[in-house]
């Protein structure tokens, strides 16, 4: 089955190519069947403690459920049997989930938002049962502990490097747990500590063109600002392409989550920064403002968040030409993802979905090789344009 499924993409895209452009229909299945012999792959190898990270050198890496990345191959799966209704699916993901249900009584950190909102969020969302709320607000509370009423954000790392209170970007995307849990259990503090952080990150992160910085160290005592800095991209003035994709998701999951016009307007101009700067293809090298471009490498990773993004935008906005533009990005990005450029044949990349992302190169970490989060946010973005536009 595994050797012959290479011949059979190659009919499908030879047939598709004699047709006309393949639906995002038909696209979608040929994802799913795939998806459906990658993810059974994964769990055949997995421990009752381990959750695939990536695949290196030919090799599985896999990681503790510690690693912030350990929620996203449950999420995976849920979100595949959102969209499916496949019982495989779901039995998977129950199993990959409960695996988590005692990590917000570990020592944790700000990921533990990706951890428990990707895994137990979409669990309780899709199934409505009451077994997955425990770890969701158990989840929040453990974020909220990281809350610091002077510098009005969660605090990020606990390692420094000369750092005193670090918050990076990525803290954007842990903020919806806090927005879930607010929901879920009336704890409106969360839902301010929130927008606390959401606002003092629009402050302090930007730039006058909506590129974003990496980290911001904020002085403990006073709240202000220590330094700037750009730690897995290019340089810290570089526009690090899974920060702005972070930045673009977090602020339209809080226009979404809150309906507050700041947060959709910031959504709004770093899309517009993004739909500029974009290559043709979606694709975004991992650094807009690596001078190795264009042999530097792509990121599939960053394209996925930002086409998930860019979808949800595009019901979000009141701006008709931004939207139609958000929409048809999201659609190329998820094309092309979907391409035997990016798409894995079955059997191979350690049952990941997607190839050629990149983690952290500039500690020569992860570097052209498929990423957990990766597969979810494709997966993801797969979902919400097939809501949207399911004639495209």
């Amino acid at each position: 089955m595994k050797r012959l499924f290479p011949v059979f993409m190659a009919i499908m895209v030879m047939a598709v190519s004699c047709r006309g452009q393949e639906s995002l229909k038909e696209l979608s299945q040929r994802v799913y069947d795939l998806a459906l012999i990658q993810m059974v792959d994964i769990d055949s190898r997995l421990s009752d403690t381990s959750y695939p990270r990536s695949y290196v050198d030919g090799q599985p890496l896999d990681s503790d459920q510690g690693w912030w990345c350990s929620g996203f191959y449950p999420g995976t799966l849920w979100l595949l049997y959102e969209q499916t209704g496949d019982a495989t699916f779901k039995a998977l993901a129950e199993k990959h989930t409960l695996k988590l249900s005692n990590l917000p009584l570990r020592p944790c950190d700000h990921d533990i938002g990706f951890q428990i909102g990707s895994s137990f969020g979409h669990a309780y969302r899709i199934t409505h049962e009451d077994r997955w709320l425990p770890a969701i607000k158990q989840g929040a509370l453990r974020l909220a502990e990281r809350f610091s009423p002077v510098t009005r954000t969660t605090r990020s790392w606990d390692f420094s490097r000369g750092w005193d209170y670090p918050v990076i970007i990525d803290n954007l995307m842990n903020l919806e747990i806090l927005a879930t849990a607010a929901r879920l259990f009336g704890l409106d503090s969360l839902a301010d500590m929130a927008c606390a952080h959401a606002d003092a990150t629009i402050e302090n992160h930007f730039r006058e063109d909506y590129t974003s910085y990496h980290l911001v160290d904020y002085d403990s005592t006073d709240g202000h600002v220590r330094k700037r800095e750009t730690v897995q991209g290019y340089a810290d003035d570089s526009a690090w392409a899974r920060g702005q994709a972070w930045a673009l998701y977090g602020y339209t999951m809080m226009a979404h989550e809150t309906g507050h016009e700041r947060y959709l307007s910031q959504a709004e101009n770093i899309a517009r920064m993004l739909l500029q700067r974009l290559p043709e293809d979606g694709i975004p090298y991992w650094d807009f403002d690596d001078e190795a471009i264009p042999d530097a490498p792509r990121d599939a990773s960053a394209a996925a968040v930002m086409a998930s993004a860019f979808a949800e935008l595009s019901s979000l906005t009141a701006d008709h030409a931004l939207a139609k533009q958000c929409l048809a990005m999201s659609e190329r990005q998820v094309r092309r993802l979907a391409s035997p450029d990016y798409l894995a044949a079955s059997g191979t990349n350690g049952g990941f979905l997607l190839m050629h992302c990149v983690g952290n190169k500039p500690a020569g970490t992860e570097i052209d090789v498929p990423l957990a989060y990766a597969d979810y946010y494709f997966i993801e973005a797969l979902g919400r344009l097939l809501l949207i536009s399911p004639e495209l």
